[in-house]
């Protein structure tokens, strides 16, 4: 199963643990993934990788709604979107596994059992925890809301080594941190910021700072943007704001939020990083660059004259 099927899953029905209808939906899906590998004819269509992938969600759909849970419909056809198609009778019974026991054990546990522990995995995870999350949102207004909380928050985290060290510290429970977590931001964010930050507790996440910030992203992406984080020696001002905006826009493809954070280290200039392209016309690095410049000048005179 793809870990990003395995984070949607606990986004979804984490929190049933012990709960009858936790127990329901795992019915529903173990009974979902005998009507697919039973039924020949729905079996050739669903696993056929030529039918494009939103004709076999809509059959699916089709079939299933209002005879199954809400949560069991949302969880197959999540499946149908994460997996391959020749694959699918067989990663429905694994949710089916995983359903039951989290609904027994509780995704603690199970996270117990099963670490994630590289950056890869726990990427996988997260996006498939927090899609579950932000399905549920009314509106873009409310992702804007959550991705503005998630960057405040890293930038609370980031500036307290204290408690980065405290949420990154895998000596400390995970129950410990969320407890941590929750009572410096319940009251203060929206219940599905809470959810989101509290992803990184759930992997051996070494960075939270840079965990939380590219959950920040993801939110973003949800609406459609990119995020520029952008470190600038001085404020800018309005007029500066969007003409650097539109002019990452057009370098990404996409709308720009930018993140500015001031740095006087830099001197002058900034540093932008849009995913993976790093821009630096900071003053700082200009200089580094001089300077080892000069350095390899004098080097070279100096071997000459030898």
């Amino acid at each position: 199963m793809h870990l990003s099927l395995r984070g949607y899953a606990t986004a979804l029905i984490g929190d049933l643990t012990r709960d009858p209808v936790g127990r329901e939906i795992a019915d529903d899906l173990t009974a979902v993934a005998h009507l697919v590998s039973r039924t020949n004819d729905l079996a050739v269509v669903l696993t056929d990788f030529t039918v494009p992938r939103a004709a076999r969600r809509a059959v699916l759909d089709d079939l299933l709604a209002s005879r199954v849970h809400p949560k069991a419909l949302r969880l197959a056809l999540k499946t149908v979107e994460t997996e391959r198609a020749d694959e699918l009778p067989t990663s429905l019974h694994e949710l089916y596994e995983l359903a039951l026991h989290m609904n027994e054990l509780g995704p603690a546990e199970l996270l117990a059992e099963e670490p994630i522990v590289t950056r890869g995995a726990w990427r996988d995870f997260a996006s498939g925890y927090s899609a579950a999350v932000f399905e549920e949102l009314g509106d873009t207004s409310e992702l804007e809301n959550i991705e503005d909380e998630i960057f405040r928050f890293s930038r609370i985290v980031e500036s307290s080594p204290a408690l980065r060290n405290a949420l990154s510290d895998p000596s400390r429970s995970t129950e410990d941190r969320e407890r941590l977590v929750s009572g410096l931001l319940e009251g203060k964010v929206s219940a599905s910021t809470l959810r989101i930050v509290q992803i990184p507790l759930m992997g051996h996440v070494r960075d939270f700072v840079g965990a939380l910030d590219w959950l920040a992203e993801q939110a973003a992406q949800e609406r459609g943007w990119r995020v520029a984080r952008v470190r600038t020696a001085r404020s800018l001002d309005d007029a500066e704001r969007e003409s650097l905006s539109q002019a990452m826009a057009r370098i990404a493809g996409h709308p720009v939020e930018l993140h500015v954070l001031e740095d006087p280290a830099l001197l002058g200039g900034a540093v932008i990083q849009v995913g993976d392209l790093l821009l630096d016309a900071s003053a700082s690095h200009r200089l580094e660059v001089l300077e080892e410049h000069l350095l390899g000048f004098e080097g070279a005179t100096t071997g000459a004259t030898h």
